[in-house]
C-alpha cells in the first residue's frame, strides 16, 4: 500500500509545487474512504490538485461547476420519458463516477448542496423513489472561496459533517512560486500526467486503512478528545468521531504505517475537528479551541505496536 501512496505523491507533485503536506491529508482522506472540501482564495490550485489526483488514479473523473441556477438533477440526474421505448429512461448525472470535483460548492443553492448529502455518506443515489449504487471507489473533492460572499450560500452544519477533513491550500513560498514559473513556462505538466494505479488499487488501500491498527489507549485518547469540544458548545458528532478514527488510520497509512501513534492525532486533529464545531465561533476561535484541547488531555504512553 506505502508503494501506491508513493507512487500518487510522486505522480502529483509534477504537477503541484509546495504542497506536499495538503497532498499527504488528501490522500489519508482518500485511504480513509471520505472527501475532502479543499478552502482558499482563488487561485491557489485547488481544481489542478483535484484534477492531478483524479489523472493519477486512472479512475473516472467528473467535474461539476456549482453555479446558483444548479438543479440537483443536474448532478444527480433525472428520469425522463423517452419516446422510442415508450417508457421512462434514467440518464446518470455526473455523480456517477469515482472522483467528483463539486468545484465551487458554495455557489449552489442548498437544495442542490443537499443532494450530494446521500451520495456522500451512503455511497448511492435515490431518484423518483428508486436507489442506486455508486461505483466504488467514490470520492468527493469539493471547493471553496471563503472570502466571497456575494452570490454563495455558506455549507449547512449537516453537508460539513460529510467532509472528513477541510483543508486550507495556504501560500506558497518565494522559492516554490520561482520554481512553478520555471516548471510550466515552456509545459502543461498536468496535460501530460498519466495514470500510476487502477480503481481495483484505491479499493485495495481502503481496505487496507481499515486494518490500521489502533491501540486501545488511542481510542480512548479520542473519545476524550471528541467530548472535550462539547463542553460549553455543540461540538463533534458521532460521525466526526468516525471520522478521526479513520483519518488518523488513513495518515499512518500514508506515512509508511500499519498502527497509529499519537503524533497522528496533533498533525491532523485541526483538519477533522475544526469544520465540524458549531456555533458562533470563527475560523480562528475553532482552530484555538482544538489547540486548547489537544494541549490540554494527557497523551497516553504505550508500546503502540503492541496488541492487547
Amino acid at each position: 500500500m506505502e508503494e501506491i501512496l508513493s507512487k500518487i505523491e510522486e505522480n502529483v507533485s509534477k504537477v503541484m509545487i509546495g504542497k506536499t503536506k495538503v497532498t499527504k491529508l488528501l490522500l489519508a482522506s482518500l485511504a480513509a474512504g471520505g472527501h475532502v472540501l479543499l478552502e482558499d482564495v482563488p487561485g491557489t490550485g485547488k481544481t489542478v490538485l483535484a484534477r492531478a489526483l483524479a489523472k493519477s488514479m486512472g479512475c473516472a473523473f467528473h467535474r461539476v461547476q456549482f453555479t446558483p441556477d444548479l438543479l440537483p438533477s443536474d448532478v444527480t440526474g433525472l428520469s425522463f420519458f423517452n419516446q422510442e421505448k415508450g417508457a421512462f429512461t434514467f440518464k446518470e448525472g455526473p455523480v456517477f463516477t469515482n472522483i467528483l470535483l463539486a468545484d465551487e460548492i458554495n455557489r449552489a443553492t442548498p437544495r442542490t448542496q443537499s443532494s450530494l448529502l446521500e451520495c456522500m455518506a451512503e455511497g448511492q443515489v435515490t431518484v423518483d423513489g428508486e436507489t442506486r449504487t455508486l461505483a466504488a471507489p467514490f470520492f468527493v473533492i469539493a471547493t471553496q472561496n471563503p472570502v466571497e460572499t456575494i452570490g454563495c450560500f455558506p455549507l449547512p452544519e449537516a453537508q460539513l459533517d460529510r467532509f472528513i477533513m477541510k483543508i486550507p491550500m495556504g501560500a506558497l513560498s518565494a522559492p516554490e512560486e520561482r520554481r512553478m514559473l520555471d516548471r510550466f513556462i515552456n509545459a502543461e505538466p498536468l496535460a501530460e500526467l498519466d495514470a500510476v494505479c487502477s480503481a481495483e488499487e484505491i479499493q485495495r488501500l481502503q481496505a487496507a486503512c481499515r486494518e490500521v491498527y489502533v491501540h486501545e489507549e488511542l481510542r480512548e485518547y479520542l473519545v476524550k478528545l471528541v467530548q472535550a469540544t462539547r463542553k460549553n458548545r455543540s461540538g463533534v458528532s458521532p460521525r466526526g468521531t468516525l471520522a478521526l478514527l479513520r483519518a488518523v488510520q488513513g495518515y499512518a497509512l500514508v506515512q509508511g504505517r500499519t498502527y497509529v501513534v499519537p503524533e497522528d492525532f496533533k498533525e491532523i486533529a485541526h483538519y477533522v475537528l475544526c469544520h465540524r464545531l458549531i456555533g458562533e465561533y470563527d475560523d480562528a476561535q475553532k482552530a484555538a479551541a482544538v489547540t486548547g484541547i489537544l494541549s490540554q488531555i494527557e497523551v497516553p504512553t504505550e508500546d503502540w505496536k503492541a496488541k492487547r
